[in-house]
């Protein structure tokens, strides 16, 4: 099949492509080498195989989307601004980007006949994960208040009787709930692309990921994911500074392993039926702390032990660990990057 990657030369975006024409796809790249997360505009064209067009261009610009899409079976919507960002001065960039480029792309497909869509979703848009009460089974986590947070009391608690929360895994039939902009639009577009997937009879899968790590991932800038600020202290000699007392838990996945779940995904959406949206979590299915990572990449690299600082950010969230089941057993995905030993890469690579 002919495949369109946005976001193509991005962390994941650049593993998609090669793993697509690994699997005998042809594949056409759109990416508009944002200089906030290309500083290196050659290099991040190196990424992409010899062979693959690449159709510099941004995904809110409507011809060259259309361009991009003609005679393509499906596409695999990665573009967007990612991570926190700074505060809410970014806002509008992250709707701009996100949102607005999310339904540029639709409207790209409505016209040009292109019904299969695979979404680059986010576990952030359930918020905080699962809970339960020792008392009250399965409920749901309140924000957690600055003045708890200032004083070092972290875990959610039960809302009625005060208890502290049990952490598992999330499923895709949790709520949506996001606690910031970054999460707001990635909610956004699960909503756009299932109602463009009702009016046109597409097909959607919506690839939750949770916390990807690996190669390419982008570093030195407000919206580099942890793995990428705890290696690059590492690199400097400093030693990793981990927000709250470690113990957040998250579900980090190795890049690869992420580019599978897409082409497995793509053949998904030629067999579901007209008008179908569907999420999947993308996670290892195996929970470890934000402290485990650290901990994990200074051994991996012979640095200085990690550092609990007790800080924290209202727009994080305590604990967020996926249930990959319905992944595995509808799509035949497997996790296949052993923790450690994605860690000992990761640590390794020049190119993160």
């Amino acid at each position: 099949m002919k495949v369109l990657v946005t976001g193509a030369a991005g962390f994941i975006g650049s593993h998609i492509v090669a793993a697509s024409l690994a699997a005998g796809h042809e594949v056409v790249a759109l990416d508009v080498l944002l200089s906030a997360v290309h500083p290196d505009p050659a290099a991040a064209r190196a990424r992409l195989p010899e062979g693959v067009q690449l159709i510099e261009a941004d995904v809110r610009d409507t011809a060259a989307v259309a361009g991009a899409l003609q005679d393509v079976d499906v596409v695999c919507h990665q573009a967007a601004m990612v991570g926190l960002g700074v505060d809410l001065n970014d806002a509008p960039l992250y709707a701009g980007c996100n949102d607005l480029g999310t339904s540029v792309v639709l409207a790209g497909m409505a016209r040009t006949g292109v019904r299969r869509l695979v979404l680059a979703s986010s576990m952030v848009v359930y918020g905080e994960g699962r809970y339960d009460c020792p008392r009250h089974g399965q409920v749901a986590a309140a924000p957690r208040q600055e003045a708890d947070l200032a004083a070092g009391r972290f875990e959610p608690l039960c809302g009625s009787c005060g208890d502290e929360l049990v952490p598992g895994l999330v499923d895709e039939s949790a709520a949506l709930d996001p606690r910031n902009v970054y999460a707001a639009t990635k909610a956004a577009q699960e909503f756009l692309t299932s109602a463009w997937a009702r009016a046109c009879g597409g097909t959607v899968a919506a690839l939750r990921y949770h916390n990807v790590y690996g190669p390419r991932m982008p570093r030195d800038t407000p919206y580099a994911g942890v793995a990428a600020i705890f290696r690059s202290a590492l690199a400097a000699g400093r030693a990793p500074l981990v927000f709250e007392d470690g113990g957040q838990r998250r579900d980090f996945v190795h890049v690869r392993d992420v580019a599978a779940a897409n082409v497995a995904a793509l053949n998904w959406t030629a067999n579901a039926s007209a008008g179908t949206f569907r999420a999947f979590n993308v996670g290892s299915g195996t929970p470890r702390t934000v402290g485990d990572l650290a901990s994990g990449l200074a051994a991996a690299t012979g640095g200085p032990e990690p550092v609990l600082t007790g800080r924290y950010r209202l727009g994080d969230v305590r604990h967020v660990t996926a249930s990959s089941r319905r992944l595995r057993d509808e799509l035949g995905w497997e996790p296949e990057v052993d923790f450690a030993e994605g860690l000992k890469e990761f640590a390794g690579s020049c190119d993160i």
